[in-house]
Parts: structure tokens; C-alpha cells; sequence
């Protein structure tokens, strides 16, 4: 099954992270796709709903990202994308939303990180905008 989309939005050399309300932890905006909705559609809307943020152009498709749910077992699917930026908007809270940070993937943030979202934005990075050699 292939129920949501997550997409990871580059402004110079930091990715976008949202803190979920629910989850109370920082992650990569997306959720779930909408029935007649394609991935890359849910994951703009997504984007846009959790941050107020929009890519400068189409969205990058990087591929899926496979996990297991707990505490069944279930295997799921994610459609994975990638943006740039060249400048943040403003972000307002929302009920979904509490925050938004531009991360480096260095800095510790204040709270939780969804490490699947970490390791997936880290793939998403293109080698040319990478502040580090490799």
C-alpha cells in the first residue's frame, strides 16, 4: 500500500521540519494521500497545509521509502519528494503544525526527531548543495 507522501524542502542548505501537535516530534512534512490524488499532489498539499511553504519548482520524485508499522506488522510505503526554495515564507501555526525549523541535519533540535525522517531528508540532499564534502 502506498497511503502517504512526505516531501523534503531545501532552502539554502537546510531542509524543512515540522512539529507535529500529535506526534510531538520533529518531521518532514506529508501525510496522507487523498483518494484521486496522485503522490506528488498530496505531498504539494501537504507541504503547503503543515508549513505555508511552496517549492520554486516541480517537486523531485526520489522514490519509496519502506516501513514496518507496529504493533501489527504492517509493511507500508511512502512516495518520497524533494524541493528547493530560494526563500522561506512565513509560517503561521496551525492545528496540525506548532513549528517549523530550517535544519542543517547537525544542530540538535529542541525535542524529538523522527529518525526515518532525518535519514530520508540526509538522502534527499543533492551532493552540489551539501555544506560537506561526500
Amino acid at each position: 500500500p502506498l497511503p502517504a507522501a512526505l516531501v523534503a524542502l531545501w532552502c539554502a542548505g537546510r531542509v524543512l521540519m515540522v512539529f507535529d501537535r500529535y506526534r510531538q516530534s520533529w518531521e518532514l512534512p506529508g501525510g496522507r494521500i487523498e483518494q484521486g490524488e496522485s503522490p506528488r499532489q498530496a505531498a504539494l498539499r501537504e507541504l503547503l497545509e503543515e508549513s505555508g511553504q511552496e517549492p520554486d519548482g516541480p517537486l523531485r520524485f526520489v522514490g519509496y521509502a519502506k516501513f514496518v508499522l507496529a504493533p501489527d506488522q504492517r509493511i507500508e510505503y511512502l512516495a518520497v519528494f524533494a524541493g528547493h526554495c530560494a526563500e522561506a515564507r512565513d509560517f503561521q501555526a496551525n492545528e496540525e503544525t506548532a513549528a517549523v525549523h530550517w535544519w542543517d541535519l547537525l544542530e540538535a533540535l529542541p525535542g524529538h526527531v523522527q529518525r526515518l525522517d532525518a535519514y530520508l531528508a540526509e538522502l534527499t540532499r543533492s551532493p552540489s548543495r551539501s555544506p560537506h564534502p561526500g
